[in-house]
This record gives C-alpha cells, sequence and structure tokens, in this order.
C-alpha cells in the first residue's frame, strides 16, 4: 500500500556553511517532488552563486522561495525528523536514540496529520546535542564504519530518495522495463536457429541438443522484440552466407 501523508513536508537547512549545499538540497527536492524549504541561518544565496548554479530548475521556484526561520520557530510550527549520516551514539548514552533508517521514514510518517520537516544539520557536525534533544525524531543513514560521515547534500538526496513514494506517488518507471518479444517472434528466431545450424552443416546427431541449448539460453535472457529481430537477421545472413561458402573463403 502506497503511504500517504496528510500535512505539507518541508525541507529545513540548519545553519548550512555552502550555498552551494543548500542549491544541490532545493534540486533534490525538485526531483523528489517536495517545494517547501525552510532555511535557518542561512549563508548568503546570490542568485549568480553557486547555490542558484547548484539547483538546476530548483533556482525557478524552490530556492527562490525559500524562507528564513529561526529554529524556535522551526520545532514549534512542524512536527521534525533531524536527518543525519550517523548518530554517534547507543542506548546507553543518547539524546535522540534510535533512529530510523530512510527507507523506514515513509512509515513512520505515513498518515500523520501535521506539518513535518526533515531537518538537515550544519556540514561539519550536523545538528547540535541541544538542537537533537528538541527534533521529535531521528534520520540516520547507514554508511561504512570507516568514512560514515556524507556530504550535506548527497545527505538530503539518498534521504529524499527513499520518501518517493510519499512524495511523488506512482513509479515514473513504466510497470515493466523490460517488454519480451512476442511468441510467435520466438519461435521465428528458434525456427531460424534450427536452419544456420543445419546451414552450417552441424553433425546432425547434435542438432537437437544445440537447439535445446538455444532455447534454454532465450528463456533465461528474455529477448526484446528488436533483439530478437536482429537475432533473425544475423542467423538468417549466416546461413545465406555458409550456403555459398567455399574453403578457399578462409584462405588468405
Amino acid at each position: 500500500m502506497t503511504p500517504s501523508f496528510e500535512g505539507e513536508l518541508a525541507v529545513a537547512v540548519v545553519d548550512a556553511e555552502t550555498p552551494g549545499n543548500v542549491g544541490t538540497i532545493a534540486r533534490a527536492m525538485k526531483n523528489f517532488g517536495l517545494s517547501e524549504l525552510v532555511l535557518v541561518d542561512p549563508p548568503a544565496l546570490n542568485p549568480e552563486g553557486e547555490a542558484y548554479g547548484f539547483a538546476g530548475r530548483a533556482r525557478e521556484d524552490i530556492l527562490p522561495e525559500a524562507t528564513e526561520i529561526t529554529f524556535n520557530e522551526l520545532v514549534e510550527n512542524y512536527y521534525t525528523v533531524g536527518c543525519t549520516a550517523t548518530t554517534n551514539e547507543d542506548a546507553r548514552s543518547h539524546v535522540r536514540y534510535p533512529a530510523m533508517t530512510p527507507d523506514e521514514l515513509s512509515g513512520h510518517l505515513d498518515g500523520l496529520d501535521a506539518d513535518a520537516a526533515l531537518v538537515f544539520g550544519r556540514e561539519r557536525v550536523g545538528l547540535t546535542n541541544d538542537e537533537l534533544a528538541r527534533i521529535d525524531a531521528l534520520c540516520s543513514i547507514p554508511a561504512s564504519a570507516e568514512y560514515p560521515s556524507l556530504n550535506l547534500g548527497q545527505a538530503a538526496t539518498v534521504t529524499l530518495y527513499e520518501l518517493r513514494e510519499l512524495t511523488v506517488g506512482e513509479s515514473q518507471h513504466p510497470e515493466t522495463l523490460h517488454e519480451r518479444a512476442a511468441e510467435a517472434e520466438i519461435e521465428r528466431l528458434y525456427g531460424q536457429f534450427e536452419n544456420y545450424v543445419a546451414a552450417i552443416d552441424h553433425p546432425e546427431p547434435k542438432r537437437d541438443k544445440a537447439a535445446r541449448m538455444f532455447r534454454r539460453l532465450l528463456g533465461r535472457a528474455q529477448p526484446t522484440p528488436r533483439e530478437a529481430s536482429t537475432l533473425q537477421g544475423l542467423l538468417r545472413r549466416g546461413a545465406e552466407r555458409s550456403a555459398d561458402w567455399t574453403p578457399e573463403d578462409d584462405e588468405d
């Protein structure tokens, strides 16, 4: 069942140091169907600078329409989900524990009847413990223990991607990405293979085995209409060339 969300979903960025990261987040929002960007203590966002350069089409609406608020206003007006690459916390010592993963976030927000904000912190230190203490929930991105820190823009993109069913709805891909050729076309391909095997004078006792192997191969490969047509053409051409071939053709 596709999750539902009754309120408005915003993305909040707290005290970002790099304008380019704000632009990258705005672009990810555009990719995944979000439009409300909230900024707490943002850097200067020059329309001629890197924020707008990194924003793609989000520079037309999301970035210029972003609103600036305080952290107090953020927690007072939204159900907040702090988003971070790693918490460095455990059940024995924690401010907000445990954290859900991004793929669990849609289920967490499913049915929530309130405006919510995904809150991303600073590039170097994320959200402070004092800020985390005021956040309603925490989402953490699992990563390699050797290098768990993600770039701010990357973290936002990963998180928003996992929310796509909630924010975008139906997949933008067709129901099936692979169209198998019609059975009649596949059968013609099998027949063309048998003609080819005969044309190259494959030992007759081995022809049935070769045909069975070819069927198993195509059964696994699930050829598309174009692939089936191309293979038919190649086998037909090969059979025709074999009929005209003489041993001298291979001598240079």
